[in-house]
């Protein structure tokens, strides 16, 4: 069947349309994105105003109608921190439920986590043995280990890219004192977190996910997208250490001209190199892996596992 994962996460409204069917690998057929940066359009208390509202249910019909004309038979329709952590998300989900008909399933962090941890173990398989999966997204930083399909440990922060962007580095380039800020919160938020996965002992492969490592390796001399999924890119600490106080002393726009890096994630950049280089010294880390998929393959696969005879709908289904 035809499957559309419609992910309503805190940089942007995705869907990702595949052909799928149970015991085969889901072929990604269309996709579909608008950078919307929920994640920095918060009001002081914490909550979507009707500016953001107002976008993000434009942007749900938009991806509707994409997910029609692209024949898809069952929508899965999901939302991650930006709405999750928003003070009125009830507001928005229920304007969102009204107006498009689609019901958004707002995932727990710990959610997150597990999801995009079975997307990495199905891409990488049982021979990478104890796998640590690190994450970075617009609005929190996903943290996952174990040896099976089901993490042992699990972990969300709020230490998201857009989120730290709007919070603590206002300037363009940074002030040096907001920078050295920034970092000690980081480091602060993930060094609570350590102990519940060294306990389990060090892992046999380390790999990350998501647009900020992918980006950052490309940085570090990883091959590009062009060359395909297949290709192994990897990121070193040494080489992201060195890229850190680069990108502290660029502007967006500087930040805009390096090899791989788009003009929509420009500037939330140096915050998501912040928390990579955190992540990977408070966890020993020297090198990591990027994994193509992620979150969304993570609910496809969840999707599959589960799948019973295809429905008989005429059209997208909605919730």
């Amino acid at each position: 069947m035809r499957l559309g994962v419609l992910d309503v996460g805190s940089n942007t409204v995705h869907l990702l349309v595949v052909d799928a069917h149970p015991g085969a690998r889901p072929l990604p057929a269309h996709s579909h994105k608008t950078e919307l940066r929920l994640a920095q359009l918060l009001d002081d208390d914490g909550s979507i105003g009707p500016d953001g509202i107002d976008r993000l249910v434009r942007v749900v019909h938009e991806a509707l109608q994409a997910a029609e004309d692209k024949g898809v038979e069952e929508l899965l329709p999901f939302a991650t921190s930006a709405v999750r952590d928003a003070s009125n998300a009830d507001d928005v989900l229920g304007r969102v439920r009204e107006e498009t008909g689609v019901e958004l399933q707002v995932l727990s962090g710990a959610e997150e986590a597990k999801l995009t941890f079975l997307a990495a173990r199905r891409w990488f398989g049982w021979s990478s043995g104890k796998l640590l999966v690190i994450d970075i997204g617009g609005g929190s930083l996903e943290i996952a280990y174990g040896m099976d399909e089901e993490p042992d440990a699990a972990v969300s922060l709020p230490l998201g890219a857009g989120r730290l962007t709007a919070g603590w580095l206002p300037g363009d380039p940074p002030e040096a004192e907001d920078v050295r800020a920034l970092r000690r919160h980081v480091r602060t938020r993930i060094a609570r977190s350590v102990g519940d996965f060294s306990r389990f002992g060090a892992p046999d492969h380390v790999v990350a996910t998501s647009k900020t490592f992918k980006q950052l390796a490309r940085l570090a001399g990883a091959p590009g997208s062009a060359e395909g999924p297949y290709v192994q890119r990897e990121l070193k600490r040494e080489s992201l250490e060195a890229w850190v106080p680069r990108l502290a002393g660029m502007t967006a726009a500087e930040r805009a001209e390096l090899p791989g890096v788009s003009e929509a994630r420009a500037g939330q950049l140096l915050a998501g190199a912040m928390v990579a280089e955190g992540a990977m010294d408070l966890f020993g880390v020297e090198r990591l892996e990027i994994c193509p998929w992620a979150l969304r393959e993570g609910v496809i696969l969840r999707r599959l596992d589960h799948m019973g005879p295809a429905p008989d709908v005429h059209g997208p289904t909605r919730g």
